[in-house]
């Protein structure tokens, strides 16, 4: 019989085809370091995004396939880039006049705009560790600023000043004509202003271990480059990093290909193995524009997580990384279903079939025994036939629908319900259209309440669906998918939903009826 690590050997998600990668890595010898080093990079000029929080997600899901491969320990590092300076103000953040004074500072020596932290670059950190936190991720926390003040990258500085005629060989190509002629990998740190230069280098002396830059104003000054008085440009800091702590898996956008190979190349100059990576598809808007930390455009975390179990959000970001995907409030609901869906069906799965289920990657291998009796989408119609607010009221119909559920007992389904009535009315209720029924929906319509009205007060959901269905044919709905859109739009207000013989038995017969009652009367269905 095969054991879960042989299955793990074969098994196609993608995390494990990436973990294989890193596997065949040190098929032959271990790591000398004593651990493989997953790392996720973060740029703390803006909020954390879900972006950010995307790649913590997915790497660590590499990281847990590899375990599963291999008994080499593991390590997850989550590096914020808080040495870098502050080149523009976001868009997304209070007192922007306190930022546009700090231009060009190191981002841990920028006002903290909110007044919470430290710093800017503090307060970011504090989100994105917050968030990661809540999502029990286990990670090292990095900060650039600690690793170049500690010295703890002081070594790797002077490879890059001993290798510098080469990484400038590799770099001046993929640059500006302009920018080319002042262009060094080493920028400044003001000891005094804290400010991070983009200047001229005009000397190095690798056995000194110093630049000799010129300023703005024309001055020639010497100084280390080591101990925090310079920090790297991004790219060679990457190739830098990579090498100096011999960073084994790293993922990262599409966007940044042409950094990848830059840093790669540079990190071999140092003498360093680059690590394996991945290439992810972008999110994009609601415009089809790419996300970003410093527009704030998109969905924020907290926006997703206020209409959708954090499950869901860990599902959109397992499924096709590979793949652009518009991220924006429509797809929260089908989102949460497809959740659900994979989670009822992992218990009767095969062992090799649920290294295949997202579930598996997203709870770690142990998914929860829990699995509510309801989906999103009949949820979301519930609360817009009961066009309440108080979640009590739909536990009311819940618990006729299965007597066994409970707020208490069924915590899950409980979240669920109270994602569902936000949803509902910031998103689906504002937009409801109803449709009047015209002659052949009317006679449809009274053939249907006669039939719901001579079915037994406990007839299950296939019952009602097949009646459904039955009438439909009988008044010429063709295609048959009419009949069920004029239901959907006459009763609910929009084209679409869940299968509607399973939310009639949900709602039950009785309300069903009055329901068709009062649309047969021409009532106003959006109210109450």
């Amino acid at each position: 019989m095969s054991t879960l690590r042989d299955m793990a050997l074969e098994a196609k998600a993608w995390p494990f085809e990436e973990a294989r990668k890193i596997l065949k890595r040190y098929e032959k010898t271990p790591p000398e370091k004593g651990y493989v080093l997953f790392e996720t990079g973060y740029g703390p000029s803006g909020l954390p995004h879900i972006g950010t929080f995307g790649e913590v997600l997915r790497t660590t899901m590499v990281r847990r396939a590899f375990e599963l491969m291999s008994d080499i320990p593991t390590k997850l590092l989550a590096f914020s880039d808080d040495m870098d300076g502050l080149r523009k103000v976001p868009d997304n953040v209070p007192n922007k006049e306190q930022l546009q004074a700090a231009l060009n500072k190191r981002l841990t020596k920028v006002p903290d705009p909110f007044g919470t932290h430290e710093s800017f670059g503090h307060h970011n950190n504090a989100r994105l560790r917050a968030f990661l936190d809540g999502f029990g991720f286990e990670y090292e926390f990095a900060s650039s600023t600690d690793y170049y003040f500690s010295g703890r990258f002081d070594e790797a500085l002077i490879r890059v000043l001993e290798e510098y005629e080469a990484i400038q060989k590799i770099m001046l190509p993929s640059l500006r004509d302009e920018r080319k002629a002042t262009y060094s990998p080493f920028l400044p740190v003001d000891p005094e202003t804290d400010e991070v230069y983009q200047v001229p280098v005009i000397a190095t002396d690798a056995k000194k271990g110093t630049i000799v830059y010129r300023r703005a104003d024309g001055e020639e000054i010497e100084t280390p480059v080591t101990g925090g008085r310079c920090k790297l440009q991004w790219k060679p800091d990457w190739g830098m990093r990579w090498h100096a702590l011999g960073v084994d898996y790293e993922m990262s956008g599409k966007d940044l290909i042409d950094s990848v190979r830059l840093s790669s190349r540079i990190c071999q100059a140092l003498g360093g193995w680059t690590p394996e990576t991945l290439t992810y598809e972008l999110f994009l808007d609601d415009k089809g524009e790419k996300i970003s930390k410093s527009k704030g455009n998109g969905l924020s975390m907290d926006d997703w997580l206020a209409y959708g179990p954090n499950e869901s959000l860990a599902l959109f970001m397992f499924q096709k990384p590979k793949t652009a995907k518009k991220l924006y409030f429509d797809v929260i609901p089908k989102t949460v279903d497809d959740y659900l869906t994979f989670l009822s069906k992992f218990d009767e799965e095969p062992a090799e079939k649920r290294l295949e289920n997202p579930v598996w990657h997203i709870h770690e291998g142990a998914p929860p025994a829990e699995k509510p009796k309801l989906n999103f989408s009949i949820l979301l119609n519930l609360a817009a036939v009961c066009n309440s607010e108080d979640k009590s009221v739909l536990w009311g119909f819940i618990t006729r629908y299965a007597p066994d559920a409970s707020p208490q007992h069924d915590p899950t389904l409980d979240r669920l319900v109270g994602h569902a009535i936000r949803y509902y009315q910031d998103f689906v209720k504002p937009h409801k259209a109803y449709k009047a029924p015209d002659a052949r929906d009317r006679a449809a319509l009274e053939d249907l309440r006669e039939s719901l009205a001579a079915l037994p007060a406990d007839a299950d959901a296939e019952t009602i669906q097949t009646e459904i269905y039955e009438i439909g044919k009988r008044h010429g709905y063709e295609p048959l998918r009419d009949w069920f859109k004029a239901l959907y739009q006459i009763l609910l207000g929009q084209d679409q939903g869940p299968r509607i013989g399973s939310f009639f038995a949900l709602y039950g017969l009785n309300e069903t009826i009055a329901l068709i009652d009062r649309a047969l009367r021409g009532e106003d269905l959006s109210a109450a």
